[in-house]
């Protein structure tokens, strides 16, 4: 099966190790970045989507941060 994520963080660092600790669970980057304004918090955020294949069957309960 192909798992989807889609990673968020402020943008500081810790988007950055986020990512690269998912590239490091063997997820590849799906797309390219996404960079926007949080007018709410008044910060920038940044997203990137990651997909992985593994073996299995989905089912909404599969905890995707631990595959």
């Amino acid at each position: 099966m192909k798992l989807y994520r889609f990673l968020s963080e402020d943008d500081t660092s810790a988007f950055c190790h986020k990512v690269t600790a998912a590239l490091n669970k063997g997820w590849e980057l799906h797309g390219g970045p996404t960079y926007a304004f949080d007018a709410a918090r008044g910060v920038m955020r940044c997203g990137q989507a990651v997909v992985k294949d593994v073996p299995g069957t989905y089912a909404p309960d599969v905890k995707l941060g631990e595959m």
